[in-house]
C-alpha cells in the first residue's frame, strides 16, 4: 500500500469511528433533575421566550445565538475537488466547524444547501439567519459567490463572510505588508503578478489595493492567460483588474515584477521566471497541496527571495486559520451587524504587527527554532501562536465599534483579552505543538512491544506523521502479520531478540551489561540470557546509541518495567533521583502533576528534586512553571509529619531556587482558585497567579489524582514521563490507548532532542 492509500484509509476511519462525523452538540446547563428539565423546557422556558418577544436583542442574552456561526456551502467549489455536491461537501464544513471551536471557542454548525440558484441560496440563508450570530460562506464557485455574499451582507444584520475570498486575502495581505517592508520597497510602487482570477484572487487584489497597491501595476491571469482590457466576455470582476499592457503570458508578466501571488495550480512558475523578477522578489505560491513553484527550487534559484506557501512544512504559511476564527470572534463579541472593510483591514494590521513582536518560547519550541524573529522566513505568525486569540479579536471588535457596525460595546479591554485567553480551554494546541516539535528533528524510537496491535498502530502513526523513526521489537513473524493487516508497508527495522538474527548486537550488549554489573552478581551467561528479554535489549540499544529513545510498558505492569529501566539507564548528571510527571489537558488548560509513578513517600530533599526536575519538564513545553506543593493543610496550619516535610521543602526551594514560582504547603482548592488564594494568603508566591503544576506529598495522592481526573473529567493524559534519567526512556501505562502511545513517543523524541542539545553544549 502506498502512503497515499494509507492516508486515504486513515482519513476514512477517522471520519467514521468511533461515531460518524467530527462535531456533536453538548448541553451547557444542568439537566440531571426534574427541576433542571422544567427550567430548560416547559414551563420555565416560556420566560426567556417572553423577554425575547419584548425585545429581540434579548435573544443574545438568553440563547446561544451570539456564539453560533453557520458554515454554509452548496458544494460547488470544494477544496481542489470542484463541484462535488452538498452531501460530499459536508466533511469539509464539519471540519470548518471544528476549527472554529478549537481556535476561537465558536460553535460552528454546518449547513449544506442543495441549490445552485443564487436567488434560492440567498433566500434560504435569509430564512434561517435568525438562528445564528454570523454566517461563514464556504466553497461556493465564482462568480456566484460574489453575488451571494454581496446580497447577504446587504440584506442581513449579522456578520457574513465568504472565507475563501477574504480569509486568504487577509492573511496574505498581512504577509505582503511585512514582506514589502523587509524588501525595502513601497506598496504603491511594487509591480504585482496574480495567477488566478477566482474569488480568492479577486478579494486579495482588492485588499492589496486598499493598502496602497497601484492598480496600474497589477497584472492578473486566468487559465487563458493575461486578463487584458481588449479581451471579450470578461466578468465584471475580471474587468476590474484587466490591464492595458500588451502581454499574454505569465512568463512575460513576470519580467521586472516585484511580487508574484499564486492562487492557481502547481508548477507553473519556472526558475527562469524567478530570475527575470527584480531584486528581493516576493513570491507567495499558495496553490495547495503543491505550490506554483516548489519551495526548495525557488529558494535555490533566488537567494534573495521572500517566499510564502500554503504548506505547513515551509516557512511563512499563509493559512486561513490565522484569520476566520478570530475575525468572527471579534465580530460576535460586539454583536456586529456585518464584517466590513475596516474590520478586515484591522485584522490585517494586527497580524502584521504580531509578526514583529517577540515570539513566545513555546512557539519557538513547537517549530524547533532557537529564536524566531521578524525576517524573510518569518513574515506572518504561526498558527500555533497562542497570542492570536488575544490580538486579532480585539482589533476586529475595535474596528467594528469605530466604524459603527457594533451593537454592543467592550469597555474593559484588558478583561476582554483575559476572557479570550480563557476560551482556549482544553489546550490540545499543546499536543499539536509537541508533535510539530518532534517532526522538526525526528529520532529513532524503539517500540518494545511492537507485536501488539495497538503498539504497532502507534508506531505506524509515528512513522507516517514523521514524528520519529520506529524500530519494532518483538516476535518478527507476528509483527509482519500485523503490519500486513494494518497495511503498514514502510521500510522499518524489525528486531526479535529471541532469535539469532542479531547475535552481533546480543553479544555486544551482553558484554556491556556484564561489564557494568559483574560485581553485582551478574555472570556473562546471565547477561547473554537477559539480552533475549526485550526490556534489557532495548535499554542497551538506547544506552549504546543504536537508538535515540525507547517507549515500552503496554503489556506489563509498571513496576515490572521500571525496575530494569532504573537498573540499566543511569541518572542524568546533577539529578539524584528519578521521578515521573503527567501532563493533564484540562478545561482550565495544561496541568502538570508529579511524582505520579516512582517515589512512594519522598522526603523533603527528594521533593525539592522532584519540583526542580518537574519545572524543567514544564519549560520543555514552553510554559512558565507556577507550582503548588499540595497538602491537606495551608502554610503551616498543621504540624503533621507529612505537612512538615512539605514546608521544609518549600523553604529549601525559596532559599536555593528563588526564581522558581512555587509555594505551599497548600490545599488544592486554594491552589486552583486565584481569588481565594489572593484573599486568604496574599503573601504567597502563588497569589494572583494561575497554577499549572502540582507537586504531591506522596505517590498515593499523585497517582490517584491523575487517574481520577482522566476517568471522571475526561482529561487527556500524557505520561507518566520519566524525568531524571540519562537517556530518553518512557514507560506506557498498562493498556495505554494508541493516542497516548503516540503522544509518549513524541515526548521521547523531544526528550532526545533536549538531551542532544545539552550534550552538544558541553
Amino acid at each position: 500500500m502506498t502512503k497515499k492509500q494509507s492516508r486515504r484509509r486513515e482519513a476514512l476511519v477517522y471520519h467514521a469511528k468511533p461515531q460518524p462525523g467530527k462535531i456533536k452538540i453538548v448541553p451547557t446547563k444542568p439537566y440531571t433533575t426534574q427541576r433542571d428539565l422544567s427550567l430548560a423546557y416547559s414551563p420555565g422556558v416560556a420566560e426567556p421566550c417572553l423577554e425575547i418577544h419584548k425585545d429581540t436583542k434579548n435573544v443574545y442574552k438568553y440563547t446561544a445565538k451570539g456564539n453560533l456561526v453557520a458554515v454554509i456551502s452548496n458544494g460547488t467549489a470544494v477544496l481542489g475537488l470542484g463541484d462535488i455536491g452538498p452531501e460530499a461537501a459536508k466533511p469539509v464544513m464539519e471540519g470548518k466547524g471544528l476549527l472554529f471551536k478549537i481556535f476561537a471557542d465558536i460553535d460552528g454548525i454546518d449547513i449544506e444547501l442543495d441549490t445552485k440558484d443564487v436567488d434560492k441560496f440567498v433566500e434560504t440563508v435569509k430564512t434561517i439567519a435568525p438562528t445564528f450570530g454570523g454566517i461563514n460562506l464556504e466553497d461556493i464557485k465564482a462568480p456566484e459567490a460574489f453575488e451571494i455574499e454581496r446580497r447577504l451582507k446587504e440584506e442581513l444584520d449579522i456578520p457574513v463572510m465568504h472565507d475563501d475570498q477574504h480569509g486568504t486575502a487577509i492573511i496574505s495581505a498581512a504577509a505582503l505588508l511585512n514582506a514589502v517592508e523587509i524588501a525595502g520597497k513601497k506598496m504603491e510602487e511594487i509591480k504585482i503578478v496574480i495567477s488566478g482570477a477566482g474569488a480568492a484572487a479577486v478579494s486579495c487584489t482588492r485588499l492589496y489595493k486598499a493598502f496602497g497597491a497601484n492598480g496600474d501595476n497589477i497584472v492578473m491571469l486566468d487559465s487563458k492567460g493575461v486578463i487584458r482590457k481588449d479581451r471579450e466576455n470578461l466578468t465584471a470582476e475580471k474587468l476590474e483588474f484587466a490591464t492595458d499592457r500588451k502581454i499574454d503570458t505569465l512568463e512575460e508578466a513576470m519580467v521586472d515584477a516585484d511580487v508574484f501571488i499564486g492562487l492557481s495550480v502547481a508548477d507553473i512558475v519556472s526558475p527562469e521566471m524567478l530570475t527575470s523578477m527584480v531584486e528581493n522578489p516576493i513570491v507567495f505560491a499558495m496553490a495547495n497541496p503543491n505550490p506554483e513553484i516548489d519551495y526548495d527550487l525557488a529558494v535555490a534559484t533566488r537567494k534573495d527571495i521572500i517566499m510564502a506557501t500554503g504548506r505547513s512544512d515551509h516557512p511563512n504559511q499563509v493559512n486561513n486559520v490565522l484569520g476566520f476564527p478570530f475575525i468572527f470572534r471579534g465580530a460576535l463579541d460586539v454583536k456586529a451587524t456585518k464584517i466590513n472593510e475596516e474590520m478586515k483591514m484591522a485584522a490585517v494590521k494586527a497580524l502584521a504587527e504580531l509578526a514583529k513582536e517577540p515570539v513566545p518560547e513555546q512557539v519557538n519550541i513547537a517549530y524547533g527554532e532557537t529564536r524566531m524573529t521578524f525576517s524573510r522566513d518569518y513574515i506572518i505568525p504561526k498558527p500555533f501562536d497562542p497570542r492570536l486569540i488575544a490580538k486579532i479579536p480585539p482589533a476586529v471588535a475595535k474596528a467594528a465599534m469605530e466604524s459603527g457596525v457594533a451593537t454592543d460595546e467592550i469597555t474593559d479591554w484588558e478583561k476582554y483579552e483575559e476572557e479570550l485567553l480563557e476560551r482556549l480551554g482544553n489546550d490540545h494546541k499543546l499536543v499539536r505543538m509537541l508533535h510539530n516539535r518532534a517532526k522538526a528533528n525526528p529520532k529513532k524510537i524503539v517500540f518494545g512491544e511492537a507485536d501488539h496491535l495497538d503498539v504497532l498502530k502507534a508506531a505506524q502513526i509515528v512513522n507516517d506523521e514523521g514524528i520519529g523513526v520506529p524500530i519494532l521489537l518483538g516476535d518478527k513473524n507476528r509483527i509482519l502479520e500485523l503490519m500486513a493487516e494494518l497495511e503498514f508497508d514502510a521500510d522499518v527495522e524489525i528486531i526479535d531478540p529471541k532469535t539469532d538474527d542479531r547475535l552481533d548486537l546480543i553479544e555486544k550488549y551482553a558484554q556491556k551489561f556484564w561489564e557494568s554489573r559483574k560485581r553485582k552478581g551478574i555472570t556473562l551467561y546471565e547477561a547473554r540470557r537477559r539480552m533475549r528479554e526485550r526490556i534489557y535489549f532495548s535499554s542497551l540499544m538506547v544506552n549504546e546509541g543504536d537508538a535515540d529513545a525507547m517507549v515500552t510498558g503496554y503489556s506489563r505492569s509498571y513496576p515490572s518495567v521500571v525496575k530494569p529501566v532504573l537498573e540499566l539507564i543511569g541518572k542524568a548528571k546533577g539529578d539524584h533521583i528519578v521521578a515521573a510527571a503527567n501532563l493533564m489537558l484540562t478545561d482550565r488548560g495544561p496541568m502538570f502533576l508529579a511524582d505520579t509513578a516512582i517515589n512512594i513517600n519522598p522526603n523533603a530533599e527528594e521533593l525539592v528534586q522532584i519540583a526542580v526536575m518537574t519545572s524543567r519538564v514544564v519549560k520543555m513545553f514552553g510554559l512558565e512553571p507556577v507550582m503548588a506543593m499540595l497538602s491537606y493543610s495551608n502554610f503551616g496550619s498543621s504540624h503533621n509529619e507529612s505537612a512538615d516535610k512539605l514546608n521544609k521543602a518549600v523553604a529549601d526551594l525559596h532559599n536555593n531556587f528563588p526564581d522558581l514560582i512555587i509555594d505551599g504547603e497548600v490545599q488544592s482548592d486554594f491552589a486552583l482558585n486565584q481569588k481565594m488564594m489572593q484573599d486568604k494568603f496574599p503573601f504567597s508566591k502563588l497569589a494572583g497567579k494561575k497554577v499549572n503544576t502540582f507537586i504531591f506529598p506522596n505517590l498515593d495522592a499523585a497517582n490517584i489524582t491523575y487517574k481520577v481526573m482522566k476517568e471522571l473529567n475526561g482529561a487527556e493524559s500524557i505520561g507518566p514521563m520519566l524525568i531524571g534519567l540519562n537517556k530518553p526512556v518512557h514507560i506506557f501505562q498498562l493498556g495505554a490507548s494508541v493516542n497516548e502511545m503516540v503522544n509518549m513517543a513524541a515526548i521521547a523524541v523531544v526528550d532526545a532532542q533536549e538531551k542532544e542539545k545539552a550534550f552538544a553544549s558541553k
